[in-house]
């Protein structure tokens, strides 16, 4: 292993938890997994997920783990120390760039909710009927407002990330993650007892088996793996390198990936009781959260209530999520430039805020320069999520599958016996294989 530098360490082990569930749990796990559940039939997707975070997503989250403790380094110096070769060296710049890149649209979505939630809290949100798809529409294609509100989360992220990690991460987490468990738990019960939430759980947990012959299935779910465990963004691999020695691996990567995965489900509890109960249908896509459910709080009892719940817990998932983003390319700064941290994340900060300004427009002003009828943001997003993400985390898997000597990896891990030859093979082949195939497939060339 590579020797320790001196450098900031997670105080406890509920820190750490609670950061990376901060990091792990953000839009993916309540926007985008609801709509993609909505959209890939319910219940028998919802197998095929587990199925995978089982298989790929755990292995893949203890790999990045197991490279940032041996290491005590951020993502790209981590991959550095390591490798044999020059090619292998330069594995880890891969996670750098991809929560960079993420970080810049990132912040647009957040922005969105933070808007929501400020007119849901402030009573000016319009809670008439039918209005709800016009209402996001009009703001999206606004010159300067989603500007504003990207610029906003943007701050709240520099500004946690200014403090480092024991006095600004771990302690930003320790209070917002336990608000949003809050927040997640009393909006599920509330769901629970709406009429009709009963048909919303069946679409949530009886599996339509018909589903399982449509391939895009398998592979949504492995995307959704990605997003909502942050796996391949270098996310990970930073947060491990600030790992103590004696915190033991297997037990915080399975209760990362266990709290992760009962906050999705809560979020989709959340959503599909009330979005049946109302009458509306589950596969809406993208718009479910900002047009759906606004147009359900508006026909609701006490809606405006439900709504800023609701919005808020977006906002806190969300800026959890960008810290980690930004702290990704900041440490990166830092370690490789030897920048100050307040240097080094005040000019990652304002360059992802410059850089995802275009996406934030690119819905009203800028909306004619998209590419082949995607936005701003859709292209960025294609690039990021169905091109170099997958291209990362294969890159991670094979690393530590098979240029990692076999013996480091299993003692970095904390791993013996059976467990580690299971976690051996699925770096080695199983995760490689399906990661493959969500590549080329995302690009149609399968």
């Amino acid at each position: 292993m590579v020797a320790a530098q001196a450098r900031a360490q997670w105080q406890s082990r509920t820190g750490f938890v609670l950061a990376a569930l901060g990091a792990a749990i953000g839009l993916g796990n309540i926007w985008r997994f609801s709509f993609v559940v909505g959209d890939n039939g319910g219940g028998a997707f919802l197998i095929v997920y587990l199925v995978t975070i089982a298989l790929v997503g755990l292995p893949l989250l203890l790999a990045e783990l197991a490279v940032g403790r041996a290491t005590q380094r951020e993502a790209a110096s981590a991959f550095r120390a390591l490798g044999r070769s020059r090619l292998w060296r330069q594995a880890g710049v891969l996670g750098v760039v991809v929560s960079f890149a993420i970080l810049t649209y990132y912040a647009v979505i957040a922005g969105w909710a933070l808007k929501h939630f400020a007119a849901f809290a402030g009573g000016l949100y319009p809670l008439q009927p039918g209005r709800a798809a016009d209402y996001f529409q009009a703001f999206v294609a606004a010159p300067f407002e989603p500007v504003v509100w990207q610029a906003l989360i943007m701050a709240a992220s520099i500004g946690i990330v200014l403090g480092g990690i024991e006095r600004g991460i771990e302690r930003a987490s320790k209070v917002l993650m336990p608000v949003l468990a809050a927040i997640v738990i009393g909006l599920a019960v509330h769901s629970l007892v709406l009429p009709g939430a009963v048909r919303g759980l069946a679409f949530l947990f009886v599996p339509d088996w018909s589903v399982l012959a449509r391939p895009g299935v398998y592979l949504a779910a492995l995307g959704q793996a990605f997003f909502s465990l942050g796996l391949a963004m270098g996310v990970l691999v930073t947060y491990g390198s600030y790992l103590p020695a004696h915190f033991r691996l297997p037990a915080i990567g399975l209760a990362v990936t266990v709290g992760d995965t009962l906050i999705a489900l809560l979020a989709a509890i959340i959503i599909f009781p009330a979005v049946f109960s109302f009458g509306m249908q589950p596969d809406q896509g993208p718009g479910l959260a900002f047009i759906t459910l606004p147009e359900i709080f508006a026909d609701m009892a006490g809606g405006w209530l439900v709504g800023t719940a609701f919005f808020g817990l977006l906002v806190i998932a969300a800026v959890t999520s960008s810290v980690a983003l930004l702290e990704i390319p900041a440490a990166y700064a830092i370690e490789r430039w030897g920048m100050a941290r307040r240097r080094a994340a005040l000019t990652v900060g304002t360059a992802a805020f410059l850089l995802g300004v275009p996406s934030s427009l690119g819905f009203g002003p800028l909306a004619a320069t998209g590419l082949a009828g995607m936005t701003i943001l859709d292209i960025v997003d294609f690039v990021a999520s169905n091109v170099l993400l997958p291209l990362s985390g294969l890159a991670i898997a094979l690393f530590v599958g098979w240029h990692w000597p076999a013996r480091d990896a299993v003692a970095a891990a904390g791993l013996g016996g059976m467990l580690a030859r299971l976690w051996r093979m699925s770096l080695r082949y199983l995760a490689p294989a399906v990661i493959a195939v969500i590549f080329l497939r995302s690009l149609s060339l399968i």
